[in-house]
């Protein structure tokens, strides 16, 4: 059943990427047509050594009897990373061949970077590649594996993606299909696909415009992305939310005419009486932020604010097309923040599940309100072993890291310690913030309630982590941050994703720590 149902998803992933649109110089040749075009890498000139090309690039180059180390040479192509060009029409299986640049051969694990290069290194490789080729028109890419055949396959599956208006009557642009070369790792080859392909999941819906992705129907292509895979799915309405008491959650949801959703999903990969681990995604499918109006400029990245939500169905998604032996169950509140006659006032107080009063202040910070009470829900329905939530709460922490790193605040060292390697093995890092009792009294010293949503002082990221924390007395727990990974990329551009979209970040990353979890005595698999 699992071998039919991930042959079934590889068909799907292969088959249905959108291409991209950075691109490597061409040479020797007109861009026209192709139909077969391949991406070789070229390891980095070290001292007095020749850039050297990879085992299957070195194929290529016998079969051309040396014409494709001349043209290299030629083009003084120096196998610096993500540098090269496209050479046409010197191969007669192949019309089109991209020469990239691999970056220093052998190089591995980074400390200062906390990150693996060499992983990296090929992700960035094979997309600028796998790009350079659907610019040009080939119909069918094949990779170099260069080692890493999993990391080739993320590299260029993210990198040829593209959103797709389907409303829009412009002519679409067409797929390539993605192929592994002169290698027989096909099954670290298609583990790559199902997490690119989960994580263009997560950049379609994040992208998608609000309109076109209200709580109905970001429910709806949940269930579509996720049913098919085995995933149990339960849609909860408004009536049962109110019959639940999820009194802080409404009262954001109740600002806006689109009725709010609560989605539970469930994957059960192991003995059904393992405690699961809870996963909590924020779902404000557009955050204006109420009475507590954000400025018009650039609002419409609010959209995203339901990345978090993204993330976690991508995430199931590709759970499940892995199949990993691991309980696993989500909370997903999703939610409009409008003003309107029915909105939240700043100051109004709503009396949580465990009893706690919470006051809230600052509507633009509406997010750790919307999470309360699912979350309350959540550990009493599941009694998980750990709770992750994922969400774009604080700009705190995108002015700290900008793109470079989601923010994670934990109050377990073994559940930090997984996340930071997770993130090492795939490139989307996560770094810790404090979780100290300075950030708990700036949100629960009050004598008038118990808890505020936004807290006194300037450090808006660690002050809404210290919200949660306080909803999650008795359990290990991580909060990660994606204000600054989840939205629109501006600045520091990932070479393998694409500029001015949503990231779809962390969802390789959750998939890896959830693997660490499921499989602790292989940390570097998957």
């Amino acid at each position: 059943m699992n071998k039919l149902r991930n042959e079934s998803l590889l068909k799907m992933v292969v088959q249905g990427f959108p291409l991209g649109a950075k691109t490597l110089r061409h040479a020797c040749s007109e861009e026209t047509a192709t139909s077969k075009g391949l991406v070789v890498g070229l390891y980095q000139k070290e001292g007095d050594k020749d850039p050297k090309l990879t085992p299957s690039g070195q194929k290529i180059d016998d079969r051309l009897k040396g014409r494709l180390a001349e043209l290299i040479c030629e083009a003084k192509i120096s196998g610096h990373l993500g540098r090269g060009k496209v050479f046409n029409n010197i191969d007669q299986e192949f019309k089109s061949l991209a020469v990239v640049g691999a970056g220093i051969e052998g190089i591995g694990f980074n400390e200062l970077e906390m990150l693996d290069e060499g992983m990296e290194n090929v992700r960035v490789a094979a997309g600028i590649g796998a790009r350079s080729l659907q610019k040009i028109g080939c119909t069918e890419i094949f990779v170099d594996g260069m080692d890493y055949a999993e990391q080739a396959a993320e590299g260029a599956a993210l990198a040829i993606w593209r959103y797709i208006n389907k409303s829009s009557k412009k002519p679409q642009p067409k797929l390539p299909g993605l192929n592994l070369f002169d290698s027989r790792d096909m099954e670290s080859w298609t583990r790559g696909l199902f997490k690119a392909e989960a994580q263009n999941l997560a950049r379609r819906l994040s992208e998608t415009p609000a309109n076109y992705m209200t709580p109905t129907l970001f429910a709806q292509a949940s269930v579509d992305a996720l049913c098919p895979c085995g995933i149990t799915v339960e849609i909860r309405t408004m009536e049962w939310m109110e019959s639940q008491r999820l009194n802080s959650y409404l009262m954001i949801a109740k600002g806006s005419c689109e009725p709010p959703v609560l989605m539970e999903i469930n994957y059960c990969g192991t003995h059904p009486q393992d405690r699961p681990i809870l996963f909590l995604g924020k779902g404000i499918t557009f955050n204006s932020g109420a009475i507590n109006m954000r400025t018009f400029r650039g609002m419409d990245d609010y959209r995203a604010c339901m990345s978090g939500a993204a993330a976690c169905v991508a995430m199931m998604r590709c759970v499940a097309a892995l199949s990993l032996p691991i309980n696993i169950s989500c909370i997903i509140p999703l939610c409009e923040n409008m003003p309107s006659g029915l909105s939240c006032k700043p100051g109004d107080v709503v009396t949580l599940l465990n009893s706690k009063s919470l006051s809230v202040r600052d509507l633009d910070m509406a997010g750790v309100v919307v999470l309360a009470d699912p979350l309350l829900y959540g550990q009493k329905t599941y009694k998980p072993r750990l709770v992750v939530d994922v969400a774009t709460l604080g700009t705190g922490v995108k002015k700290a890291f900008g793109g470079g790193a989601t923010g994670i605040f934990s109050n377990s060292h073994y559940i930090w310690k997984q996340f930071q390697s997770a993130g090492a093995l795939t490139g989307d890092r996560v770094w810790r913030l404090p979780l100290w009792r300075y950030f708990k009294k700036q949100v629960t010293d009050n004598p008038s309630f118990d808890i505020v949503n936004n807290g006194r002082g300037l450090a808006s990221s660690c002050l809404a982590a210290a919200v949660i924390h306080e909803l999650v007395p008795c359990v290990d727990w991580a909060h990660l941050d994606t204000r600054g990974t989840g939205l629109q990329t501006k600045y520091g551009l990932i070479p393998y994703l694409t500029s001015k979209t949503m990231t779809g970040r962390p969802t390789r990353t959750l998939v890896q720590f959830l693997y660490q979890m499921a499989c602790p005595a292989d940390q570097q698999g998957s």
